[in-house]
């Protein structure tokens, strides 16, 4: 059955990858976690290196489309990088039910703050 919630979870964060720009740590880490039992640093692990495929793909896609302002990609890429390293350090040394209840934290807030906006 674990196969078939693995691909399950794929679809799903693929889908809102390509959707919304978002897939890896709002639909697949939780996913991990409560449908297949692994604990967060795993989801995490997993969720990243299964979503680097998938934006691939969303970022052709969204090319093809003109919705990539590539100058604005390029301001945000180098501070990114250093960002996701010392996010994975942090990963690394927080406890995992610390590392859980940030997670559940920044979900809520944003999605309190999307359902909230003024568009």
């Amino acid at each position: 059955m674990e196969p078939i919630y693995a691909a399950l979870i794929g679809l799903c964060g693929g889908l809102a990858s390509g959707l919304f720009g978002v897939g890896g740590g709002i639909v697949m880490v939780p996913a991990f976690v409560l449908l297949l039992g692994r604990d967060i640093k795993t989801a995490i692990g997993v969720s990243l290196t299964v979503i680097v495929p998938a934006a691939c793909i969303g970022v052709f896609q969204h090319h093809r489309f003109g919705h990539v302002d590539w100058r604005l990609t390029a301001a945000v890429v180098p501070l990114a990088l250093v960002g996701s390293f010392g996010g994975a350090w942090l990963a690394k040394v927080l406890p995992a039910a610390t590392l859980g209840r940030l997670f559940g934290g920044f979900l809520i807030l944003v999605g309190v703050y999307l359902l909230w906006r003024k568009t």
